[in-house]
């Protein structure tokens, strides 16, 4: 049975294609000067044009120059704009022209140029105007994937108190093969954090894949372990299905980092909750955890990456790793730690953010945190990543008494 779309989506889809000229401009990238579009700007230019005419006594006629006009309305107005800019154009001509019969006059091949010139950028306004409707129909469809991919979560969810920030490699497509997630369940709180080998839609497949997976098996299943081997299960599929199909990306792995908070909720300050977490890694980088006594690395993974596991005696072992209420999990992709500046030095990690908790340990809370990365490695590279990068901050929510408490202290 062919699945109908819905009424709400073919609306949207139908106004995304029909959208209005104020609503391309609205959210088209072009110039803007205090908060407001450049429309006026074409006016300027002609007034300007008939100023240099004026008081230009030379047998070369300015006017002409009119015909820039309706030329620049193209590139930063709608397409009735520029038709008007164009039949202003074209009279201001005809007045300039015949003001005053003792100069000399263009005449009528520069008017023809003139109303030529008109016609020609408002057809050309018309296709810049199709082209931006189809690129913010795009926009829009990367931003659904991207915020099915990565759901949107509140500060607090699960019992966790938690941070990210995602930086696409390709600033145009805004999404790509890191992923990252927090999944409640009745045996505890699971996290999962990512990266796919390689780029473009197939590793936003694969990413979405591994994410299905873990939000079912990460609810349902009692043991880490077992959520584990279900996420090598699925790479193991999907790779199986893709060569099936005859794509170029059958080989495709992914490194990971999955994490399970037993019992994860609101703590006090008495020492209570859990003291352990569970980490399992699959060949990714090695978590880090922040609290205002310093930075410590967990300890790094052994385990192959997802869709390599056949190469292995078995899945990578569960580690308990003691953790602190206080402190913060800082999660991160190969697109943080590979991060190199001009002489081609790694971004280094661990160094950094001690340096920087121990200036204001405050800085160890998700949300600094999470900033504080990320203008570090941009600072580094400086603004040149190569690779898809993502930064993931999470620790225990404090109860609200203790929260006060932190805040008078």
């Amino acid at each position: 049975m062919r699945a109908v779309p819905s009424r709400a989506w073919l609306k949207h889809m139908k106004g995304l294609v029909g959208a209005p000229d104020d609503e391309v401009l609205r959210r088209s990238l072009l110039p803007r000067v205090w908060g407001r579009g450049v429309g006026w700007a074409p006016l300027l230019l002609l007034v300007g044009v008939i100023l240099l005419d004026f008081f230009t006594s030379a047998p070369y006629r300015f006017i002409s120059w009119a015909v820039l006009v309706p030329g620049t309305a193209a590139a930063l107005c709608g397409m009735w704009t520029t038709a008007t800019y164009a039949v202003l154009a074209m009279a201001t001509y005809l007045v300039m022209d015949t003001v005053s019969p003792d100069r000399y006059r263009a005449g009528l091949p520069d008017f023809i140029l003139v109303g030529l010139g008109g016609v020609l950028a408002t057809l050309a306004c018309v296709v810049r105007l199709r082209g931006e409707r189809r690129m913010l129909r795009m926009r829009d469809i990367v931003e659904t994937t991207r915020r099915t991919v990565l759901r949107p979560m509140p500060p607090v969810w699960a019992g966790l108190e938690h941070a990210a920030v995602y930086l696409a490699a390709d600033t145009d497509a805004r999404v790509g093969g890191d992923f990252y997630d927090i999944q409640p369940g009745p045996h505890g709180t699971r996290v999962l954090i990512g990266d796919v080998q390689g780029k473009g839609l197939g590793a936003v497949e694969t990413a979405a894949a591994l994410l299905g997976t873990f939000r079912e098996a990460g609810y349902h299943e009692a043991d880490l372990a077992t959520v584990a081997q279900r996420l090598e299960a699925r790479m193991v599929r999907h790779r199986i299905q893709n060569t099936a199909l005859g794509r170029d990306d059958g080989d495709r792995f992914a490194t990971a980092v999955l994490i399970g908070f037993p019992g994860a909720g609101p703590v006090n300050g008495d020492g209570a909750g859990e003291a352990c977490v569970e980490v399992v890694n699959f060949g990714h980088e090695p978590p880090l955890a922040v609290g205002p006594y310093g930075v410590r690395v967990l300890p790094a993974g052994d385990g192959l990456p997802l869709g390599l596991g056949e190469l292995a005696d078995g899945p990578p072992p569960v580690r308990r790793v003691p953790l602190a209420d206080e402190e913060t999990l800082l999660l991160v992709t190969d697109g943080v730690t590979e991060a190199r500046n001009g002489p081609g030095e790694f971004y280094p990690l661990a160094r950094e953010v001690a340096r920087l908790i121990g200036d204001d340990p405050r800085r160890a809370e998700p949300l600094p945190l999470v900033r504080l990365v990320r203008d570090g490695v941009l600072r580094h590279c400086e603004g040149r990543l190569e690779d898809d990068t993502t930064v993931f901050a999470l620790r225990r929510a404090v109860a609200e008494e203790d929260g006060r408490e932190r805040l008078q202290s």
